[in-house]
């Protein structure tokens, strides 16, 4: 139940077709010209939109998510002179790195203009700054007129939305209206990259990899937790949107990290463990770990559990588009914990994969 000083709206579903994107792409500009607030479909996860330039409706994005204050946030654009428009002193890289991967799941962050407002950028003088992959976004942007502040659309801290149904159950009665355009087709937030700095930081890894960031604008630094030593640097004040916790479900997640059989081999004695205490105990597995570890639970006789799979350990991109619907449905199921697989590849987005993870989870196993 809402506090009686929290905004209450009538949110306006829409699902988007050919036939109507028009129209529904017009009342969602409309209702972003007049300051309301508009969840949508990117190629990474669905966004939460308001005109970034507009203190009082970038506000009600902080409200409807219950953001702490002073998390920044980053802006959508739809063009070269949208970012021009927001940001000032834009090193030459900052457009080679524009040229290669937008419209795309990138996230630069530049040195703001003053006419974006210090509750968009977190009072800091910068600002993340990333054109999208994908109609819905970029013609509600052009349709508006303005940049879009577009945090994910979910409740502050809570697994990220890759389904309009995650926004529904996270956001109605808190948002003006929910384009729904299907599945977003990464599920993972995007890379982003501090271009302020030198040598430029990956403060979020994401479907753009260090190793291509750098065929373009020479030595990064990465400023994530990626598990290895000397390279957590504390840079979270310039972290759009990561100055706080993410991903975090209600249930206990305990992340279990290492290759082939060792993982299967510690899940079983976890289970064994958390079961003989009487706990309700949730799985999210890589296939190859699902089949290892029946084995092992017919040879110990123990029992069925809600389980996940979220795919091969080979193919994480496919594990990244199930990751947080898996996380929200396991959430549902009443349990104790969730024991979590951390046996995927590193290659394409298995870094990021890993990376949420780890943010997710409050115990980190490694074997």
């Amino acid at each position: 139940m809402q506090a009686e000083n929290e905004r209450k709206v009538k949110t306006l579903v829409f699902r988007v077709s050919d036939e109507n994107f028009d129209s529904v792409l017009n009342r969602a500009a409309a209702i972003i010209k007049r300051g309301g607030t508009v969840a949508f479909p990117t190629e990474t996860v669905y966004g939460l939109g308001a005109d970034g330039l507009n203190p009082e409706a970038v506000l009600k994005i902080f409200e409807a998510k219950k953001r702490p204050p002073g998390n920044p946030l980053s802006l959508l654009v739809h063009s070269r002179e949208d970012v021009e428009k927001v940001s000032r002193n834009v090193p030459e890289s900052a457009f080679r790195l524009m040229d290669a991967f937008w419209p795309g799941p990138l996230t630069i962050i530049l040195e703001k203009n003053d006419i974006v407002p210090d509750i968009t950028s977190g009072k800091l003088n910068s600002i993340g700054v990333r054109m999208p992959d994908h109609k819905i976004p970029l013609e509600l942007i052009k349709r508006a007129g303005t940049p879009l502040a577009a945090p994910s659309a979910n409740l502050s801290g809570k697994p990220s939305p890759s389904l309009a149904a995650h926004v529904v159950s996270d956001l109605t009665g808190r948002i003006d209206a929910i384009l729904d355009g299907g599945e977003a087709a990464i599920g993972l937030e995007s890379t982003v990259i501090d271009m302020t700095v030198e040598p430029p930081v990956v403060l979020r890894p994401g479907a753009v990899s260090i190793d291509e960031l750098e065929s373009v604008t020479g030595k990064v630094r990465s400023g994530y937790k990626s598990g290895k030593t000397g390279d957590e640097s504390d840079l979270s004040e310039k972290k759009a949107g990561q100055k706080y916790g993410h991903y975090t479900p209600d249930t206990k997640v305990v992340l279990v990290e290492g290759e082939g059989k060792s993982v299967s081999e510690k899940f079983v004695k976890l289970l064994e463990s958390y079961r003989s205490e009487g706990q309700k105990v949730g799985l999210l597995l890589s296939e190859e770990t699902n089949k290892e570890t029946a084995t092992f639970l017919a040879l110990k006789n123990l029992g069925p559990n809600e389980y996940l799979l979220l795919g091969p350990r080979e193919e994480p991109d496919v594990a990244a588009r199930k990751l947080f619907e898996g996380l929200r449905e396991l959430d549902k199921k009443g349990l104790d914990i969730i024991v979590a697989d951390g046996s995927f590849s590193r290659s394409g987005l298995g870094e990021a994969l890993i990376n949420r993870l780890r943010e997710a989870s409050s115990i980190k196993i490694v074997v």
